[in-house]
């Protein structure tokens, strides 16, 4: 039985951009190991910016400089 933990900063992402990460790694997850997917388990956090950080800051500092992991 496969669990897979997505944690992500809580930062608009959508209902439907969640039913597809859940659609998208359970298949994954079928189609690399061959696992049944109603035994794959999908579990996404949302963690609060002020609770995340890399580069020595936490992101709601960062988003406050402009600074966003928006592709470019």
């Amino acid at each position: 039985m496969p669990f897979v933990k997505i944690e992500v900063t809580r930062e608009g992402v959508t209902r439907e951009q969640k039913r597809q990460l859940i659609q998208g790694i359970t298949d994954v997850i079928t189609s690399v190991l061959n696992k049944d997917p109603q035994l794959t388990h999908i579990s996404i956090a949302e963690v609060e910016t002020d609770n995340w950080g890399y580069a020595g800051e936490q992101v709601s500092v960062l988003r406050e400089q402009g600074i966003t992991a928006d592709k470019k």
